[in-house]
């Protein structure tokens, strides 16, 4: 892979000693219990022909955002900041400005919120919160779907109310791979997809998969769905690091990504692991 530049557009850094990680429990996640920073994982990037990434947030906080886009205003790596903010609130665009404001604001690309542990599953229908991403469209941003597969159907209705704004689907909205389920989920990630204002990160795969057994085949159906329903222009390759380390190594999970893609031409697969990032977050 290191014969063509890559864009990471799905990486994660957290500092336990300036603020706790609460979604960091049990036994199963404990490797993740350190602090992770770009340092971390620049060498291991490097050596993989990465030339950029997208840093996206990972607790629903306000202070993280501002010290991600300093982060990145200080980095040769990180190219783009997805970042949050709070959509329900009323000065969600007054917010969005501020961001923009502070150091490194021009690295804001996105917004995500955890979707995946709002209790109600229409949270992304809710009035206020439709609110919040037309803010969010009539900033330029992208806004990242993180949302499990039974969330799939309300971020097709939302994306479907808001064309304007560019909706990009994180680690395939999280399939059970490790039991093999794909039914619901092909059906709503296609339905997804037939919108085009939606795009799909090839990202997420292998924590989705069997611990500690799983295979590159287990996750070719998956990805071949994703495939199928986007196409190879509206597909973005990301790590998922450090989250990834507890499958895989950052090298693997590039290398795997490399093989289920091997059905695409040079062009296309230069559009998955570079170009689409670049359009869809104006890198």
């Amino acid at each position: 892979m290191t014969d063509r530049p890559i864009i990471d557009a799905h990486h994660h850094v957290w500092d336990l000693t300036v603020r706790p990680q609460p979604w960091i429990a049990g036994e199963q996640l404990a490797p993740l219990a350190r602090s992770f920073s770009v340092a971390d994982l620049a060498t291991e990037a490097r050596a993989a022909g990465v030339v950029g990434t997208v840093v996206v947030q990972t607790v629903c906080v306000p202070e993280e955002t501002p010290e991600l886009l300093a982060l990145a205003a200080r980095s040769d790596l990180v190219a783009g900041v997805v970042g949050w903010t709070d959509l329900t609130a009323p000065d969600v665009a007054d917010a969005i400005a501020a961001l923009r404001e502070q150091p490194g604001g021009e690295h804001l690309v996105g917004i995500r919120h955890q979707v995946q542990a709002e209790p109600d599953p229409q949270w992304l229908l809710r009035p206020d919160v439709q609110r919040g991403l037309t803010a969010v469209a009539e900033a330029g941003l992208a806004y990242d779907l993180v949302v499990k597969p039974h969330q799939l159907a309300a971020a097709t209705a939302a994306a479907a109310q808001l064309i304007g704004l560019t909706f990009v689907v994180d680690h395939l909205g999280k399939p059970l791979i490790a039991s093999g389920w794909l039914d619901p989920w092909t059906t709503d990630l296609r339905r997804l997809a037939a919108l085009p204002n939606t795009v799909c990160k090839l990202s997420g795969m292998v924590t989705e998969a069997a611990p500690g057994s799983w295979r590159t085949q287990d996750l070719k159906p998956y990805a071949e769905t994703a495939l199928d329903a986007f196409g190879p222009r509206r597909l973005l390759f990301g790590s998922d690091w450090p989250v990834c380390t507890l499958q895989a190594s950052y090298s693997t999970v590039v290398e795997v990504a490399d093989e289920l893609t091997d059905s695409l031409g040079v062009e296309e697969k230069a559009a998955v692991f570079h170009g689409n990032a670049t359009r869809v977050y104006r890198l």
